[in-house]
């Protein structure tokens, strides 16, 4: 970071203005979302123009809009295969029967009397052509009245749509494709803003397979800057006809990412995580669907929680990270991904600043300060991080007297040096040593620092009692004062530090924690990039730009104070993801807190029943139709009797009974412990989701590998 607290890795910055440049050239692109993984691009372009003109019906949260089918509300009422077929061969003898009784005469001549009343006397004579066709004419109108009477008994039309062509042949793909106005590919709103050049520009680009979905999405994203204001439209069309396609491009250059796992629709920005399954517990309007989420879902925050295994970073985080990056590269958000070096994250090449803490190799460090010049803002990110963890776990508490302690140092320091103190000088200050108290002092003496020098007497009046947290604190940065980061958190200037200030741009940044033998110093800088983060996206001006943190594993990161910075995010345009192995590494007065703060809450296979009854208190209860069904075998007395049973059994294949149903509302939990427990599949996992306008979706059973 400059001297200024500007980020010094401008190549992270997104410019939304257009800018000129040659259309790039090389290699085919990409296959799109609807081509299967590996499969070559369609030249004509033909694979993005279907993807783009899918249907993308309004759907409940949650559910994958890309095809999507709406479902009824409420599951229809299934005949057993057995009984509908058995129904419906009786009902063609029944009408069989009855033809031919009438055919025979054995039930006489009444069903032709009209057929005399309408037929003239010289048409009776033999061998009439007039009488012969009006004759089997009412033959025929009698025949079919007989067999559409039986065949509704019979359910015949259920029983072709279930077994006959309709349910062999798939649905069929539109027959023409849209008007141009109604074309997304033809980019109906620039033509009606007059840019019809830009228009023809991208809608040729497109139909020729030089566009991907991020390229769409991107001048999109650059398109609503025209509408507000921000940009030109002039800059904007000019940029479209230099660049076709290529236009707008991300600061890091690049147009996708290296390599996809998860499916992605950037026209509706979901990420597809799984199928819901079709289980009794889901609503039936939710079961076969696809389960997606997207920046209106991760902007309430999510909570994964499962054991090691339960495939909460292959099938939770690293999709979600994926989609985040690809959002970004489209200019529409700002992603952190924090875990463990070796955690399976993504590619460095995915990401555009990559923070190896403990890395001799790193190219970038992290600022221990969060880009701040304020030494009050700095004193209580720091004092997060250090010390937010022994705080009072009660949601009103905070750490206070450790803001403070900090704030009597960092204030002093920067005005003597310009700067922040570097972790061992910190933890001089800290441990109360003579040699730096006394310089710090006499340059405060030399620039007149009246009111700082009263902060440096009061922080030396408070090193002599016993209950002072400079100790604690000195403690707790020892843990950063190691070999393995001698080289990390320079406050000097001489190396490339990363600010979480960096987030008003579209900017991709994973940061990898040392992964052994320093648990305590990777849990310190998790709560510090959580508590930089929180205080860095709530002063954002631009809001419309997504900002989401990812921490891979948040154990020992939930605090009262990330608590509440959580419940922030949501009307600041920002989320955060979190996973845990179990809540128990959340303090029991947070946990309550914790859930209700994130919108979108999942529960993985594998978790424990005491997780489970935290997960079951915060879902509630709803109310239930619960049927009471009683069978009583009805004994047959007479012949006829018997034998019209043995019919039931035959059709039905369950004996005669006389059944009594009560029907009660009663209230019971939408999931209980013991269900979340031991009725998850492996590779399943239950969610809940709530968007940022308040529509949520209830508990859902997901298969995550679907």
């Amino acid at each position: 970071m400059d001297s200024d607290g500007t980020h010094e890795a401008r190549g992270t910055r997104a410019n939304p203005v257009p800018r000129p440049a040659a259309p790039p050239e090389g290699p085919a692109l990409p296959p799109m979302p609807t081509a299967p993984p590996g499969a070559p691009p369609r030249p004509d372009g033909s694979a993005f123009l279907a993807w783009l003109r899918t249907p993308r019906p309004k759907a409940a949260p949650g559910v994958w809009r890309f095809g999507h089918v709406p479902r009824p509300e409420e599951e229809p009422e299934a005949v057993p295969a057995r009984q509908l077929i058995s129904g419906a061969v009786i009902a063609f003898l029944v009408g069989w029967l009855i033809w031919s009784l009438l055919w025979n005469g054995y039930l006489g001549g009444w069903w032709l009397l009209p057929l005399y009343a309408m037929i003239p006397d010289s048409w009776a004579q033999p061998h009439s052509f007039g009488a012969v066709v009006v004759v089997y004419a009412y033959y025929l109108l009698i025949a079919l009245v007989i067999l559409v009477g039986v065949g509704r008994l019979g359910r015949w039309g259920e029983l072709w749509r279930r077994y006959g062509p309709p349910a062999w042949r798939r649905s069929a793909p539109p027959s023409r494709p849209p008007a141009p106005e109604e074309d997304p590919a033809e980019w109906p709103q620039l033509r009606a803003a007059g840019a019809v050049d830009a228009a023809e520009r991208l809608a040729a680009e497109a139909r020729t397979g030089l566009m991907r979905d991020v390229d769409h999405a991107r001048i999109a994203r650059a398109w609503q800057g025209v509408r507000s204001g921000r940009h030109s439209l002039a800059a904007f069309t000019s940029a479209v006809l230099s660049e076709g396609a290529a236009a707008c491009l991300h600061p890091s250059g690049a147009r996708d990412l290296p390599a996809r796992q998860a499916r992605h629709d950037l026209l509706t920005g979901q990420v597809r995580l799984g199928t819901t399954a079709d289980d009794p517990r889901n609503p039936y309007a939710y079961r076969g669907t696809g389960l997606a989420l997207g920046p209106d879902l991760l902007g309430t925050s999510l909570l994964a929680v499962g054991p090691a295994g339960s495939g909460k970073t292959g099938s939770v985080v690293r999709p979600l990270a994926e989609s985040l990056c690809l959002h970004a590269l489209a200019g529409r958000a700002a992603v952190v991904v924090v875990g463990a070096a070796g955690a399976g994250l993504g590619p460095a090449d995915a990401y555009d600043v990559v923070v190896r803490i403990g890395n001799p190799e790193s190219v970038y460090d992290l600022d221990l300060y969060g880009g701040t010049t304020d030494p009050d803002e700095a004193a209580a990110v720091l004092a997060e991080a250090l010390v937010g963890d022994l705080a009072d776990p009660h949601p009103g508490s905070d750490s206070r007297r450790s803001t403070t302690v900090l704030a009597q140092l960092l204030g002093p320091f920067r005005a003597v040096h310009g700067r922040f103190p570097s972790v061992p000088e910190l933890r001089q200050l800290l441990d109360g040593a003579p040699g730096p108290l006394a310089e710090l002092r006499k340059g405060l003496q030399a620039s007149g620092h009246a009111s700082l020098l009263r902060e440096l007497d009061a922080r030396e009046r408070q090193l002599a009692h016993p209950g002072d947290v400079a100790g604690v604190l000195a403690d707790r940065i020892a843990l950063l004062d190691r070999p393995a980061f001698a080289g990390f958190f320079d406050t000097s200037g001489s190396s490339r530090p990363f600010s979480l200030k960096a987030l008003d741009h579209p900017v991709r940044v994973r940061i990898d924690l040392p992964q052994r033998g320093h648990a305590d110093a990777s849990r310190i800088l998790s709560r510090l990039v959580l508590a930089q983060f929180t205080a860095s996206v709530t002063v954002r001006e631009d809001r419309s730009l997504f900002a989401c943190l990812v921490l891979d594993d948040a154990t020992g990161v939930v605090t009262p104070e990330a608590v509440r910075g959580i419940q922030r995010l949501r009307s600041a345009g920002a989320g955060a993801v979190l996973t845990l192995r179990t809540l128990d590494d959340v303090p029991r007065p947070l946990r309550g807190p914790l859930l209700g703060a994130t919108g979108c809450r999942v529960a993985l296979s594998g978790l424990t029943p005491w997780d489970g009854q935290d997960f079951a208190e915060v879902w509630g209860k709803e109310w239930t139709e619960a049927r009471d069904v009683t069978d009583r075998q009805i004994i047959a007395e007479t012949p006829a009797g018997k034998a019209v049973h043995m019919l039931r059994r035959v059709i039905t294949g369950k004996a005669p009974t006389a059944r009594a149903v009560t029907v009660r509302q009663v209230e019971r939990e939408r999931w209980s412990a013991s269900e979340l427990a031991h009725a998850v599949p492996p590779g399943h996992a239950v969610l809940s989701l709530t968007d940022v306008n308040g529509e949520h979706a209830p508990p859902l059973l997901v298969d995550l590998r679907g």
